[in-house]
């Protein structure tokens, strides 16, 4: 791989930039991969990888595949690049990829979706991801306001189905909503009080599971767009679970429904 980079390298100091800012990564198109699963889930997915940064511990089979795809494997000095990247591993290795910018298009014509609207916390945007591909969605729009999808702490919660799933970036949160619509998507959201429990309100393929903020869920603007509410009825003295737990249960209970459907 030639001779070790030093964290003091523009390139290793490059992976710090991309690894803590959301500016960095929408300048230059691209995000950052961090840990052995994660770089060989995104290799079998064939995500488009600029390269592989490792240190000297890293599975040379892991290496060996990012080559066999056309991938540049660079070596990172001892303790250089767990010193840059946010994740925790005996064996550092970080891949650059390119930052997809796929549009409504790319949003599946049948079957559910699910839209972000202000979700702000990345392990809740990135579990969300994971359920909405384990549940079969066909997508995931994430409005303006939404965390970066690309953020190294959403692709480790989605558990590398932001490789995987089409994850579509942008857009008014109102745009975004008549658009899905559109489609004749039913726009599902979920709130407290005034709403059909989640098993027994009215649902079939084409849906658009609509989930807000974590602290104000759905605003006016957002909830004017949507069709019908679903509650998640609780026992005990919980007032709510958190919109990663709600956004699970819709998403399944949309996987359940399609099961046996007709």
């Amino acid at each position: 791989m030639g001779e070790p980079l030093s964290g003091a390298n523009p390139r290793v100091k490059r992976l710090a930039a991309l690894a803590a800012r959301r500016r960095t990564r929408v300048e230059e198109g691209a995000y950052l991969i961090e840990g052995p699963t994660l770089v060989a889930d995104a290799l079998a997915a064939g995500i488009e990888l600029e390269a592989v940064y490792a240190e000297g511990s890293v599975d040379p089979q892991l290496l060996a595949a990012a080559r066999s795809a056309g991938v540049p494997t660079v070596e990172v000095a001892t303790g250089a690049l767990a010193r840059v990247v946010d994740v925790v591993t005996p064996r550092p290795v970080a891949a650059v990829a390119r930052r997809p910018t796929p549009g409504v298009a790319a949003v599946p014509l049948r079957g559910p979706v699910l839209v972000l609207v202000g979700v702000s916390d990345p392990g809740n945007a990135g579990t969300l991801m994971r359920s909405a591909e384990g549940a079969g969605f066909g997508a995931v729009l994430c409005t303006d306001g939404t965390v970066d999808p690309w953020s190294p702490k959403v692709v480790r919660a989605s558990a590398g189905s932001v490789f995987r799933l089409p994850v579509v970036e942008g857009g008014g949160v109102v745009q975004v909503l008549e658009t899905v619509g559109a489609t004749g998507r039913t726009r599902l959201g979920t709130r407290v009080g005034n709403a059909q429990a989640y098993d027994e309100v009215p649902l079939d393929a084409a849906v658009a599971v609509v989930l807000g903020n974590e602290a104000h869920g759905l605003a006016p603007e957002a909830a004017a767009h949507v069709d019908r509410w679903a509650a998640i009825p609780l026992a005990g003295r919980t007032e709510s679970l958190n919109v990663a737990m709600a956004g699970t249960v819709l998403c399944f209970e949309v996987a359940r429904r399609l099961r046996h459907a007709p």
